[in-house]
C-alpha cells in the first residue's frame, strides 16, 4: 500500500494555515487558490475512483473564504485515500503510476500554498 503521508502533511499544513489566516488575507486570493486546489485534489480523486468517467464530475462548490482550509482537507485526504486504494497501474498505455501521481499532488499543493500565503 502507498505511503501517502507526504501529501496528508502537506495538506494539513495548508489547511491550518488557510484556518489561521486572517479575512484580509483569504480575500487577497488565498481563498480562491485554495479553492482552486481543492477542486483540483477532488478531481484527481474522482478519476481515480471512476477511471472510465462513468459518474459525472462533482465540483466542490465555492462556500466562503472561511470553509476552504476545511475544503482543501477534505480534498486532499480523499485524494491519499484514492492513491492508497489504487493498485499499481500495468502495461505501457496505462495511466501514471499513483506514486506518480501523489508527488505530482503533493508538489501541487505546496505550489498552491506559497501562490495563496504571499
Amino acid at each position: 500500500m502507498l505511503d501517502t503521508s507526504p501529501l496528508n502533511a502537506v495538506v494539513e499544513r495548508f489547511a491550518d494555515r488557510l484556518r489561521a489566516a486572517p479575512q484580509s488575507r483569504l480575500q487577497r486570493g488565498a481563498a480562491a487558490e485554495a479553492l482552486e486546489l481543492a477542486r483540483e485534489l477532488s478531481l484527481r480523486a474522482q478519476r481515480l475512483e471512476d477511471p472510465n468517467g462513468e459518474a459525472p464530475a462533482r465540483v466542490v462548490p465555492d462556500a466562503g473564504i472561511f470553509t476552504v482550509g476545511d475544503q482543501v482537507a477534505v480534498a486532499g485526504l480523499d485524494l491519499a485515500e484514492a492513491l492508497r486504494a489504487a493498485g499499481p497501474r500495468q502495461g505501457a498505455d496505462s495511466a501514471k503510476a499513483p506514486s506518480e501521481m501523489l508527488d505530482e499532488a503533493v508538489a501541487l499543493v505546496e505550489q498552491a500554498e506559497v501562490r495563496a500565503m504571499r
